[in-house]
């Protein structure tokens, strides 16, 4: 049965397994969560966030006792909320409610904001590895052997693309980067700010990465100008580095070619009633956008071939 699914009580029945969570309780249901049903619980002993997952973790390739692990890891950065239980049989991941107001993309016109995100994304960088790594030029044929063989919808042309993608590839192995503890997902809401500081959440996509690929996919995800994108990735890198910022622009395009399958995906499978195909077409839309405009061939250039002082 899909979480989703899932009757007030039953959800109750799973909460009440676990001891951070038993006896009195007030239970909220939060906004978002595609993947996931998230619950605010208050008990006299603390306030809470179970993160409640569906059953479609391997058709979108999820993997979480990864989730579980890389979450600990981001606490003990001190960019990710406290684990407080992990209960795999019941699907439940707990962890410590943040305090805070949760950014939407109009945030990110705000003085300051960008370079906090920017801050935020390294400290996590810089912390403890994540057990799993994460490359969306292994996750993309997956998803799309999955859209193949399940004979799943996907948009006409969507292949004729591929050549480019492979173009990307071999400019980004030039240069390859050491892989740090990624967020991989980071969207507007999965900042959350308590004015001190930024905290990260939602670890599902979590695996060492390409920092460029959190500072594309971030871009991307949050709909940043072309000049907040500089401005992420001089903030990242203390400078400003031009082959970064290339970098950076082409992890973005891979990001929005391969989430898109995810879309696709989660279009057939999924039991919520939201547009994940219109999701995944503005992904790949936007993927194809880039591909064909003229400073593509720049960017395969500077990336590749560009100083990096």
């Amino acid at each position: 049965m899909s979480v989703f699914s899932l009757s007030d009580a039953q959800l109750d029945d799973k909460l009440a397994q676990i001891p951070a969570l038993a006896g009195p309780r007030e239970v909220e249901v939060l906004s978002g969560g595609l993947t996931n049903r998230n619950v605010k619980v208050s008990t006299p002993n603390g306030v809470f966030v179970a993160r409640c997952s569906d059953d479609n973790a391997e058709a979108l390739d999820i993997d979480r006792d990864a989730e579980h692990a890389n979450t600990r890891a981001a606490a003990e950065a001190g960019v990710g909320a406290p684990v407080v239980d992990y209960r795999p049989d019941l699907g439940v991941l707990v962890i410590g409610y943040v305090e805070g107001v949760t950014l939407h993309n109009d945030d990110f016109a705000r003085d300051g904001i960008v370079p906090r995100v920017a801050a935020g994304i390294r400290q996590l960088h810089d912390g403890p590895r994540f057990v799993n790594a994460f490359d969306m030029y292994e996750r993309q044929p997956r998803y799309r052997a999955t859209c193949r063989d399940h004979g799943y919808r996907m948009p006409e042309g969507y292949d004729d693309f591929a050549g480019q993608f492979e173009d990307i590839r071999v400019a980004l192995a030039v240069r390859a980067e050491d892989t740090v503890p990624c967020n991989n997902d980071l969207l507007a809401e999965n900042f959350i700010d308590d004015v001190d500081r930024l905290w990260l959440i939602d670890y599902e996509y979590s695996g060492n990465n390409d920092p460029c690929f959190e500072l594309g996919n971030t871009w991307t995800e949050c709909k940043l100008s072309i000049d907040q994108l500089e401005e992420l990735v001089t903030t990242y890198y203390g400078r400003r580095r031009p082959e970064k910022i290339a970098r950076a622009h082409l992890q973005a395009i891979v990001s929005q070619y391969g989430w898109a399958l995810w879309g696709f995906i989660q279009q057939a499978v999924s039991p919520l009633e939201f547009d994940f195909w219109g999701w995944g077409m503005e992904r790949f839309e936007g993927a194809v956008e880039e591909m064909r405009a003229p400073g593509f061939a720049a960017l395969l250039d500077q990336a590749s071939t560009g100083d990096d002082g």
